[in-house]
């Protein structure tokens, strides 16, 4: 949308009838959509899932290996 309002002011611009309502409104509407963006959830990122899930898994069994005196130093 703001790129759409920044098109048509600059286009009545070379046309020759300046018009700062197309600039405002296009500033305006970058604005919303930036803090709507930033404002939104983000989902949780599932590439390379099953890696993390596999390196996860060995280090779950690397602790349940070691010796009970290891986690207590």
């Amino acid at each position: 949308m703001g790129c759409g309002l920044l098109f048509l002011f600059i286009g009545s611009t070379f046309a020759g009838e300046f018009s700062i309502l197309f600039l405002l409104f296009a500033a305006a509407a970058f604005f919303l959509g930036f803090m709507f963006h930033r404002l939104s959830p983000h989902p949780e990122p599932t590439r390379f899932s099953t890696i993390r899930k596999m390196r996860q898994r060995s280090r779950d069994r690397k602790e349940d290996k070691r010796p009970e005196d290891d986690h207590e130093k």
